[in-house]
């Protein structure tokens, strides 16, 4: 797949972006249940889902027990995306305007992880207290 021109048609053209997710969408969910049943059978205490569109889908949000949220300034997660893909900054801004608030997402949450100006040794130390919540 070319992933700059799907990700140009989609981001501007709504229709396409709808037929797209009509089809990635039950196919992740159907990996989805078989990877969770999978582990549900082999004894584990917890299934984490990284769902990266959570709000946008739908239908994520009322089959989980808990959402956490790793959340971050607009501002850093430009800056991110700008380093890791390359893109051009108005290109990412596009590509947030198209998805959830910030707002939003952490609206839905049950526990938020701020990840902004951490270090990554308070990032663990905040892991460890989420999952503590979690009874791990």
């Amino acid at each position: 797949m070319h992933r700059e021109r799907m990700r140009e048609l989609v981001f501007n053209d709504p229709l396409a972006r709808q037929r797209l997710e009509g089809i990635i969408h039950p196919l992740v969910s159907q990996a989805a249940q078989a990877m969770a049943l999978h582990a549900a059978q082999n004894g584990a205490a917890i299934v984490v889902f990284d769902i990266p569109l959570l709000i946008e889908s739908g239908h994520w949000v009322k089959q989980l027990d808990r959402i956490l949220v790793v959340d971050c300034s607009t501002e850093t997660q430009i800056q991110r995306v700008q380093q890791r893909n390359g893109l051009p900054r108005a290109t990412v801004e596009g590509i947030l305007a198209a998805q959830a608030s910030r707002k939003d997402r952490r609206e839905a949450a049950d526990i938020v992880l701020h990840n902004d100006g951490v270090t990554l040794q308070g990032l663990q130390s905040a892991v460890l207290q989420i999952a503590q919540r979690f009874g791990l």
